[in-house]
């Protein structure tokens, strides 16, 4: 873990402006703007791209993921900038992820974090993103599977921070993929009995 050198109070506020940031629904938002529905009663009730695209827009699709990942590397660049210490940026960060998962807005009912964790991963470390993003598209491709891709890539995330040259960011990276397990448990239960949907796919 990187070396703590900001005030608890600086680090606290980051921690606040991360979850902020991390809690805007984009996808319940564009869902509504454009015409699409309540996406908790579309597909999975799932707020994420993945499940966006179960509404057959593929653009409104396109721009959550977009988004989604943005307002991760948004908190930890902007923390980044703001304080030159890598403790508040990488703070920031994981306040982003348990945002976007945990809304209050949303009664902490959010979503599985994947478009935010790839963000933060690639604003963290692009070489450590882009890894997270290939191991991603591997295992969404090897299987069709959404989900599939998103555990891959967690799973490699440690390793990547490991061989790229971000030891100080392993805490971050284990964190960050025991959430994404986690957040995903329901969807491990469904791959182990053969029910999960394929991407693409508009409903369960």
């Amino acid at each position: 873990m990187p070396l703590i050198e900001t005030p608890t109070t600086i680090l606290l506020l980051w921690a606040v402006i991360g979850y902020a940031l991390g809690s805007i629904p984009f996808g319940m938002v564009l869902a509504r703007v454009m015409g699409l529905g309540n996406l908790r009663e579309i597909g999975s009730g799932n707020i994420g791209a993945t499940n966006v695209l179960r509404t057959g827009n593929k653009l409104a699709a396109a721009l959550t993921l977009l988004l989604d990942a943005a307002k991760g590397a948004a908190a930890l660049l902007l923390a980044r900038y703001a304080t030159g210490a890598e403790d508040a940026a990488q703070l920031a960060g994981l306040a982003a992820m348990i945002g976007h998962c945990y809304p209050v807005w949303l009664k902490f009912q959010g979503g599985k974090g994947v478009a935010t964790f790839l963000g933060l991963l690639l604003a963290l470390a692009w070489p450590v993103g882009l890894g997270a993003c290939i191991a991603w598209l591997i295992g969404a491709g090897l299987f069709r599977i959404s989900s599939m891709g998103a555990l891959v890539a967690a799973a490699a995330s440690t390793f990547l921070m490991m061989f790229l040259g971000r030891p100080d960011a392993l805490v971050l990276g284990a964190i960050l993929t025991l959430l994404i397990f986690w957040r995903h448990r329901a969807n491990i239960a469904r791959i182990k009995a053969g029910t999960e949907p394929k991407i693409g796919k508009k409903s369960q």
